[in-house]
């Protein structure tokens, strides 16, 4: 994979829907400020189901890897999207990974580019620290174009029900996901208590 075409400038151009003029966005790391808005596009986009993902009983009492929690804003300042990513362990004992998700964009922008953008900053930075892999869970139609498949992902699992074919990967280093099986488990940096009854 060529990580040099994910390289990210910043600010994004954006090509706009027809009838709108084009626009722009910065993606940046998330801030505190953003939770609210962050949550309400969660919510919005994926359901009151959302909490009940398979993916997210990898992220529950967790905090995002560290660097790896992005959001868009547009040119007036407005919220657009959120990218996170997740550590992740790749079996019992198994190599370290990052868990992409959820990739939300607020829905009067959808088919913009900002989930592109987001991805693309996304797997750029986390190439940039040193990750070897990402994972997530998709349709492959969408997430095939930044070079994700299930074609390295078929000996390993999620933790409780999911569709195997919509678990994907992308290899950051060539041959990190070679032997590796299992069920994912959930890695790096714990909520502390107060942000755990603040999320709940």
């Amino acid at each position: 994979m060529d990580i040099a075409n994910f390289i990210d400038e910043g600010a994004w151009p954006i090509s706009p829907l027809v009838g709108e003029s084009a626009r722009a966005i910065a993606i940046v790391a998330e801030t505190s400020a953003d939770v609210v808005a962050r949550e309400a596009l969660l919510d919005d986009a994926m359901g009151p189901m959302r909490r009940k993902k398979s993916s997210e009983k990898l992220r529950r009492g967790r905090r995002p890897s560290e660097g790896l929690a992005f959001v868009a804003h547009d040119a007036s300042g407005a919220f657009a999207g959120t990218v996170r990513l997740w550590d992740v362990r790749l079996g019992e004992g198994g190599p370290a990974a990052l868990l992409l998700g959820p990739l939300a964009v607020e829905p009067s922008l959808k088919s913009a580019g900002i989930g592109s953008a987001l991805m693309r900053h996304a797997i750029a930075e986390a190439a940039r620290l040193g990750h070897a892999a990402i994972l997530l869970v998709g349709d492959a139609p969408y997430y095939g174009r930044f070079g994700f498949s299930a074609a390295r992902t078929g000996s390993l699992a999620m933790p409780g029900p999911y569709e195997r074919h919509r678990l994907l990967a992308l290899e950051l280093v060539d041959g990190a996901l070679d032997g590796v099986h299992g069920t994912l488990k959930a890695a790096g940096r714990t909520l502390k208590a107060q942000q755990l009854t603040s999320a709940a």
